[in-house]
């Protein structure tokens, strides 16, 4: 079974969840750990002659060290890139979160350090007109690990992410700032202290903006030893 699981969400969509998510199963390689990542859903999935394939969830692939079938990295593949909700209902297809954890369930049985669950958007993305994501990492009662975008926004963003993680009664186990255009922003080194004040978690690493973002350069700038912790 999976040593450790964690489910990765962001405080908005497009603030590097992928990247992080594939920096943090590298750098727990390099700590001679077993890994896994999946997405177990996916919108803007692209055609190819093995069927619809997720750039992001591709990555998570590259980056782990198990040899899994594509199908149980990323269960669910939505071609519009759109929200997952809309995408599905667009397809035909209903997501709940029952499905989505038996997904994850199965990979948890998969014998591994660490097991990744990469989400999508933020933590309250609707599956459908009742559910949203959160309750996803809430029936599988894991820790999150939030990914903030160091851009203008990001502190309320991510209390208030925090905040939800931790009123559904889940823990924060860490979080990455994630550096997303190549200009700095503006007082960068303000909000991080202030967010290493008042998140309450630890922050497991800065990335900085790469032009081609390389997972296993991005590695070094994590120190990932807590998740292991306990």
């Amino acid at each position: 079974m999976a040593g450790k699981s964690f489910f990765v969400t962001g405080t908005d969509t497009e603030v590097g969840k992928t990247i992080v998510s594939s920096a943090i199963l590298e750098a727990a390689r390099t700590m001679g750990k077993r890994t896994i990542g999946m997405k177990p859903v996916a919108s803007g999935c692209d055609r190819t002659s093995e069927g619809l394939r997720n750039e992001d969830a591709l990555m998570l692939q590259a980056a782990m060290t198990e040899s899994l079938a594509y199908d149980r990295i990323n269960p669910v593949t939505l071609e519009p890139a759109i929200a997952p909700h809309v995408a599905a209902e667009q397809a035909g297809r209903q997501l709940t979160a029952q499905r989505l954890v038996g997904f994850c369930r199965g990979l948890q049985m998969q014998p591994a350090d660490l097991l990744l669950i990469e989400g999508a958007g933020g933590w309250r993305v609707p599956l459908n007109d009742r559910e949203t994501y959160s309750a996803v990492p809430k029936e599988l009662d894991v820790g999150v690990i939030l990914v903030v975008p160091l851009r203008l926004g990001c502190i309320n963003h991510a209390l208030l992410s925090a905040e939800a993680i931790r009123n559904d009664g889940l823990t924060l186990a860490g979080w990455v700032a994630n550096r997303p255009e190549e200009e700095p922003m503006s007082c960068e080194q303000e909000t991080l202290n202030y967010l290493l004040m008042h998140l309450g978690a630890p922050c497991l690493g800065v990335l900085p903006w790469l032009r081609e973002p390389n997972p296993r350069e991005l590695a070094a700038f994590l120190d990932i030893d807590v998740l292991f912790e306990n």
